[in-house]
């Protein structure tokens, strides 16, 4: 709940905050730190890093000093705990509740966090009451004493419990849990540490990698052998660091929450210098692989072309007729999703508005690339034609998954359906859209200016097709059709939603070369006589 409030309220915010702060290691390591004590889950942290640094968005090196940071942060919630914090849980609740229930958006989200740190809280102090009874089982005695000698054993089962948790600071409350109530011995709980900061970190290996491309590896593998190396060390040494915990401080509880933030302390300041190097040898081990089979990978971008301009946007040219064939299956995946309520063509539809916006954002990437220096004003006219296109591509396939798909997802939860003839005309719209997603394209390629102006047209005949479903749908209200009344502001928002697709279709491809010849009017507000 906390991590799910705080993507909610500042998810947007969040993700921008990292992308703009990786340029050096000592801001990554803080931007990591930061973000995570926020979310309270370094494995959140880690798959946002991980989906920038196989992007190409960030350095490798930077990602991995946000890792440090990240692993640094978890801990900070475990410090907080590891106090008598019981009463402050119901407290919290409660504020976020009343949150939760009265406001709405940021406020709301914010109740969310309140409930799930409360709920956090709380079941650390019924944790310790449940284990009672269970503890005081005369066979528990024995199996913790081995686990106690045994902290190999230990350190695996508690890796087994964080993966399957994704959580590692679960696992380290359970092990001050039992080091409060003195039913495991220090030792043991020191072992559930170590265990819980390798399992946690095996999480985004497992997850936030694409397959078939072994440098999206990279940044969890790194993160994974940071952690495995200070496991292995400390368990060269793990008597003396039994022994150095206890004597900081004698509250065994405490003695586990300094001991989980002090190996992460110790594992970043080691490791922080080494970001470069160790960057440079996963490349080497995991190097990069162009997979055909992910339509998300630019096929085209030849970051040698760049020397180029001309071949650069030539490149960027072929590379954006991609966002149009993606866009086009997307509206086909629509159409499908509202004939037959097909979740799977749902769900087909949100994986390529992923596509859409990878393509777009390697697009803008590469042709902002080209030194402007060597650009002359047509070839500067190119770039932003095919700017535009690649924007306006990727904004219509937003409305697709955003709203429209939405209106659909909603539509299918609730049980309902369209009217016969509502539906149809939601489905020839659907048509005229794909029709003109290949206007579109002969208009970008071509450059042809009558072309140009039946695409523009189509805005007015869009709008006109617009009002007449608009006005069969109220004719369709005065009838007291129930299925109609109950999907009424659904199916005019669809309605208002595929206006603004086709919208995105002119102004990607006709408006450009009409407003370069000086055929666009300033505004369609009619001059006074």
């Amino acid at each position: 709940m906390v991590q799910s409030g705080v993507m909610r309220a500042f998810g947007a915010r969040l993700r921008s905050f990292l992308a703009r702060t990786l340029a050096s290691w000592w801001r990554a390591f803080l931007a990591g730190l930061g973000v995570t004590a926020l979310l309270q889950s370094s494995t959140a942290t880690a798959l946002m890093t991980t989906g920038f640094a196989a992007a190409g968005l960030v350095s490798l090196s930077s990602a991995l000093s946000v890792m440090l940071g990240a692993n640094v942060g978890t801990t900070l919630i475990v410090q907080v705990l590891s106090f008598d914090v019981s009463v402050v849980g119901p407290i919290l609740i409660l504020i976020g509740v009343v949150l939760f229930m009265r406001f709405t958006a940021g406020r709301r989200d914010f109740g969310r966090v309140m409930i799930g740190l409360g709920l956090v809280m709380l079941a650390l102090h019924q944790m310790v009451g449940l284990l009672g009874p269970i503890m005081a089982d005369p066979a528990a005695g024995p199996v913790l004493a081995y686990l106690g000698n045994n902290v190999v054993l230990a350190a695996f089962v508690a890796a087994v419990l964080a993966w399957a948790a994704h959580s590692s600071v679960a696992v380290v409350l359970l092990a001050m849990s039992l080091a409060a109530e003195g039913t495991a011995p220090v030792a043991a709980c020191l072992a559930f540490v170590l265990g819980a900061n390798l399992g946690t970190a095996l999480n985004p290996l497992f997850e936030g990698a694409a397959r078939g491309n072994p440098a999206a590896k990279r940044l969890p593998v790194g993160n994974l052998f940071t952690r495995a190396v200070g496991v292995f060390a400390v368990l060269s040494v793990f008597p003396y660091a039994v022994q150095a915990m206890t004597a900081l401080d004698a509250d065994p509880a405490r003695a586990v929450a300094n001991f989980h933030t002090l190996f992460n302390v110790a594992l970043a300041l080691i490791f922080l210098p080494l970001t470069g190097p160790m960057a440079t040898a996963l490349k080497r081990v995991l190097p990069q692989k162009a997979s055909e089979d992910d339509p998300g990978t630019p096929l085209y971008l030849n970051r040698a072309d760049l020397e180029t301009p001309s071949l650069a946007i030539g490149a960027a040219t072929r590379e954006a007729l991609r966002l149009a064939e993606t866009l086009e299956a997307m509206l086909i995946g629509l159409k499908a999703a509202l004939t037959h309520s097909d979740r799977a063509q749902m769900d087909e539809v949100k994986r390529l508005d992923d596509v859409l916006d990878r393509l777009n954002t390697a697009i803008k990437d590469y042709l902002f690339s080209i030194d402007p220096k060597k650009l002359d004003a047509y070839s500067e006219a190119q770039l932003t034609r095919v700017v535009s296109f690649s924007i306006n591509m990727e904004q219509a396939g937003d409305l697709v998954d955003r709203n429209l798909l939405g209106v659909m997802t909603r539509r299918v939860k609730r049980g309902l359906m369209f009217s016969p003839e509502g539906e149809a005309e939601l489905a020839r719209l659907v048509d005229r859209l794909l029709i003109n997603v290949r206007s579109a394209v002969s208009v970008f390629l071509s450059g042809d200016v009558e072309a140009a102006r039946v695409l523009a047209s189509e805005k007015a005949t869009f709008r006109a097709a617009e009002e007449e479903a608009q006005a069969a749908h109220f004719e369709r209200l005065r009838s007291r059709e129930r299925e109609t009344i109950e999907t009424s502001s659904m199916h005019l928002d669809a309605l208002r939603d595929l206006k603004q697709v086709n919208a995105h279709l002119v102004e990607a491809a006709a408006y450009p070369l009409l407003r370069a010849k000086g055929e666009l009017l300033s505004s369609r507000i009619k001059a006074a006589e």
